[in-house]
Parts: structure tokens; sequence; C-alpha cells
């Protein structure tokens, strides 16, 4: 086997020189051999499904692995005490849930370096991460009337416009990762009784299904029935259009595609917040809360495995502190 190329998507794997998301493999990695480059390889490939965390952890390793290179380390020779200098430096510049994960990264690769007989021992197993722990997520969520704003300030006289619309739709009113709404197919969007539901392919493969809030399924009916696609039930439910036209591709929405799409239309409607994918996800669990509904069933809602992660999209003691301060009255 010759060495191997992961290209920028982290998808196909071709014979090449040697090159690790279009660069070159670090030393480290290519000075230990052919046996380590492909089990290297096979980590992110086999080891590694979700497309996401495969790209997170790839970023990961690759920066241990220079700075490995940079201090003269080779693949054997790593010790705990150099993860742990590792982990040190990076808590000068990263936030101590990103320091995690790149620990979290270095653990598991090395695990599998050790299982495949690459290297004697895991140096990053007994080294501790920063402590962390809050009660508040960071994402920025939008109010019920923002949202409004957004939804209706889209020009909705194109196609392009229809689908921006259902595609917000979907994420505020089913609570939806990003992830796993450009992931669905035409056929992911059906009747069930008198109502229609989403299909949602969720992290792990596993699928999620909830009923569509009549105004999402009033925009998903209208971009569906415009565009002509209910004619390919196995093609992708959001699509990109072709260059800057108005004309859909048989191609689905990157994550990346629906993150800029959404600031630009907050831009374009006013909205100053650096809104992002994930805002619409937890708006949409706050004013569920804020409107009566309860934390057991926005957990269901959001898919959480556990209702400790739901609460962290809660912002509605937000707007009690915010009450409280004003009581200063001075």
């Amino acid at each position: 086997m010759e060495l191997t190329t992961i290209d920028q998507r982290g998808l196909e794997v071709s014979s090449a020189n040697a090159l690790f998301m279009g660069k070159p493999f670090p030393s480290p990695i290519a000075q230990a051999g052919k046996s380590a480059v492909e089990r290297f390889v096979e980590f992110f490939l086999v080891r590694i499904e979700n497309l996401n965390t495969r790209r997170a952890y790839g970023r990961a390793a690759l920066r241990f692995l220079n700075w490995m290179e940079d201090h003269g380390l080779a693949l054997e020779a790593v010790r705990p005490v150099h993860v742990a200098a590792y982990i040190e430096s990076l808590k000068t510049e990263l936030a101590a849930p990103s320091v995690k994960q790149q620990l979290a990264s270095i653990r598991e690769l090395f695990d599998w370096l050790v299982v495949g007989q690459i290297v004697p021992m895991n140096p990053a197993s007994s080294v501790r991460g920063p402590k962390h722990s809050t009660n508040k997520g960071k994402t920025i969520d939008l109010s019920a009337a923002d949202t409004r704003l957004l939804l209706d300030s889209i020009d909705t006289s194109h196609v392009r416009g229809l689908r921006d619309r259902a595609l917000i739709a979907a994420l505020v009113y089913s609570c939806a990762r990003v992830g796993a709404v450009v992931k669905m197919r035409v056929e992911d969007y059906y009747p069930k009784g008198k109502r229609w539901w989403f299909r949602l392919h969720e992290k792990g493969g596993k699928e999620h299904e909830v009923p569509a809030h009549h105004l999402a399924e009033a925009y998903l009916d209208e971009y569906i029935r415009t565009t002509g696609i209910s004619e390919d039930p196995k093609g992708p439910l959001f699509r990109s259009c072709k260059g800057r036209s108005s004309t859909l591709g048989t191609g689905g929405l990157e994550q990346s595609n629906v993150y800029q799409m959404i600031r630009k239309r907050a831009i374009e409607a006013g909205i100053a917040d650096k809104i992002g994918c994930h805002t619409f996800r937890a708006t949409g669990i706050t004013v569920f809360l804020k409107n009566g509904g309860d934390l057991e069933t926005a957990q269901h809602m959001a898919n959480h495995a556990s209702a400790r992660t739901t609460k962290l999209y809660d912002r509605r003691s937000d707007e009690i502190s915010l009450e409280a301060v004003e009581r200063i009255w001075i």
C-alpha cells in the first residue's frame, strides 16, 4: 500500500505523495514507517465515522504532531511529560473545552496506535485536561421577534429564498442540529396521520423523528411545490444552487454553506448578533420553555441524551438577570 492521502473533506482515500489534509505528513508519522502511516490514516477512516469529528480530530492531531516535529520528538519517544507540556501551552491560546477536545483526540489516536503495535504505550492516558464546568452554553440565541423578523425578511420570489426560509424554519421549529437537517432527503419530510414529520439523521447513524410545526410545514410545502423536487424522493431536501443563480442543482448543501447563508440573511435583516447554525437550536428550545414547555419534552425534541445538555440551551435566566440588575436605581 502506498502512502495515503485524505482530502480536505476527509472522505476519500487515494494513492499519492505523503499528504494529510493537503499537507505533508508530519515527520513523526512519516519517519515511523509505512505501518505507522497506514495506521494513522485508518484512525480517521475506520475509527471515526462522524465527518465533523473526523475533521476536528484531524486538525488536533496535525497540530500536536507538528509540535512534536518542532521539538524533535519521534513517535515512540513521546512520554506523558511531553503531552502535559503541550496541553499546558494550549491553555494560553484556547478555551478549556477546546483544550479538552485536543487532549481527547491525542488520547484516542495513541490508543489506536498502541492497539496497532505502532507505539508501546499511550503517553496521553494519564494526562489530565483543564477543569471546566458551565450551566449555560455560549451559543447566541435570538428572541422570537428577531427570528420572525429574519424569516419575514427573506425574499421568497425566487427558489433560493424559498429554500433558505424553509431550512431556517426546519432548524428553529424542530430544534435540530444543522448536520441532521442537511442530511435529510426529500422522503425524510413525510406525512403521518394528518400532519407532516421530519426524519432527522443524527450522530452515530441514529434517526430521530419530530412533527413539523405548522409554519415549517407551510414553508416546506411551498419550497417543494415550487421546485418540483418531490419527483426525486431520494435526493437531498435542501439543495445547493448552480453558481449564483436561483436554479437548484442536484447536490445537497454543506454545513459551511448553511452558515454563510445564515450570516448573509442576518445582515440583510439588520440583526447585529453574530448568529450561526446552532443559534436556532438554542432559540427553539428557549422559546419552547418560555411558552410553558417542560424540560423533558425539550430534551426529547432536541434528542439530547441528558437533560443537563438541554439546560445549556435555556436562556430564560438571562431576562431574569437583566430585570434584577435594572432594579438597582441610582
